[in-house]
């Protein structure tokens, strides 16, 4: 029985790898050897793919541009949720708990609707085809549940650590930073990823508030995939040069992620 219940997560896990794994297969081939018999691996590896990707400035600046705004999305999501997530923990006041769950419609909306009025909006500031344009967009989704998720790990700090340090003499920004930031570090670790992880896989809105400058690199292979529909190896390295961020994000923050999903809201 127990064999058994093992079969069931290997076999989704098998399911999962599989086109990630014909992806990394494509991006080692050549135009030609696509064209020719099937293979399940790569008759004649090539890195040449990679290679224009890393070379061609119209490819690898797709990267740091989506690197750029999705950090930037970040910082400014994270430094608002941390004291409105304090202040829904620690406070009340008429339809806190209301506007609390309020918060999470916002993060149900879909993108396309807001498209428009956010291209009108900053075509108004002079801020289309800018990462702050793309990374304050982003906000209006990941804010709401940056807060969400925070307040559950604010919550279960004790009162009385405030109230302790209130009577050392802390006032509230040596607080955050001495006591609160570091006792909510995993809670943070988690809403970062999950932030960052929306606005680098997010499309429509990227795509839409952007022209030359800062488009992504989603926006890119859109592009690409309409005019270079039969070049798949090149679609398929450049899809698994896109996967190494949110890879990297976990090896470097396994243990703090690992910490904050058994904690908090997201527990």
């Amino acid at each position: 029985m127990t064999k058994k219940l093992y079969l069931a997560p290997t076999a989704f896990a098998l399911f999962l790898v599989v086109p990630i794994y014909w992806m990394a297969v494509l991006s080692l081939k050549s135009g030609g050897e696509i064209a020719g018999e099937f293979a399940p691996f790569p008759l004649s590896p090539t890195l040449e793919n990679f290679h224009l990707i890393f070379s061609d400035q119209a490819w690898y600046l797709g990267y740091v541009n989506a690197a750029i705004y999705a950090l930037l999305n970040v910082a400014i999501a994270i430094a608002v949720a941390v004291p409105a997530a304090y202040a829904f923990s620690r406070y009340r006041f008429p339809g806190d708990r209301a506007l609390f769950f309020v918060f999470l419609l916002f993060r149900m909306m879909a993108p396309a609707i807001l498209l428009v009025p956010f291209v009108q909006i900053f075509s108004e500031f002079k801020l289309i085809d800018t990462h702050i344009a793309v990374a304050v967009a982003h906000c209006f989704f990941n804010v709401p549940i940056a807060v969400w998720i925070l307040e559950g790990f604010v919550s279960s700090i004790p009162r009385e650590i405030d109230e302790s340090a209130r009577i050392d003499g802390y006032g509230l920004v040596r607080y955050f930073r001495a006591i609160l930031l570091p006792q909510i570090a995993p809670g943070i670790a988690v809403t970062a990823f999950f932030c960052f992880m929306f606005s680098w896989v997010e499309t429509l809105l990227a795509n839409g508030l952007t022209t030359v400058q800062a488009k992504p690199i989603n926006g890119i292979l859109s592009r690409a995939g309409s005019v270079l529909a039969a070049d798949m190896p090149l679609l398929a390295a450049a899809s698994i040069v896109g996967l190494v961020p949110g890879v990297l994000i976990i090896l470097f923050m396994k243990d703090y992620l690992a910490r904050g999903f058994s904690m908090g809201r997201v527990s």
